[in-house]
This record gives C-alpha cells, sequence and structure tokens, in this order.
C-alpha cells in the first residue's frame, strides 16, 4: 500500500506522461484544469493509469469530485484501505 507521498510521486509521474507537464510542477494543491489545464479526456486516461498503478477502483461519478491533486491523491489512499 503506497503512502501519501508515493501517490504523488506516481500521479505526478502518471500526468507528466500523459501532458507532457514536468512531475515538479504537479502538487497537492494544483487543481486538475485550472492549474494543469487537462482537459476531461486526459483526466479519464489519467484516472484508468491511476486505478492500474495503484490497484484501486475510481467510479465515473467519483472523478468529478477530484478538483485537485489532493482530492485524487486522498481519494486513492482511502481506496487502498
Amino acid at each position: 500500500m503506497a503512502d501519501k507521498n508515493e501517490i504523488l510521486a506516481g500521479l505526478a509521474e502518471i500526468v507528466a506522461e500523459e501532458t507532457g507537464l514536468d512531475a515538479a510542477e504537479v502538487t497537492l494543491e494544483k487543481s486538475f484544469t485550472d492549474d494543469l489545464d487537462i482537459d476531461s479526456l486526459s483526466m479519464m486516461t489519467i484516472v484508468t493509469l491511476a486505478e492500474e498503478k495503484f490497484d484501486v477502483r475510481i467510479p465515473d461519478e467519483e472523478v468529478k469530485n477530484l478538483t485537485t491533486v489532493g482530492d485524487a491523491v486522498s481519494f486513492i489512499e482511502g481506496a487502498q484501505n
């Protein structure tokens, strides 16, 4: 089971691969849409890759609640338990 820092690092890696952004730009307080300019299609790809990487299920109706990187990290952390 990954801790918060490992989840953040893994998520940053996924976002960097999908968007071309520097992984260092992906921090807990960043908004996926406003700060990282991630559209809904890219977000779904990121969610799918995160589900595979962390072996969790993120329901589609939950994705809209994951507005910041921190929201996603917290959700993944809780879903692992």
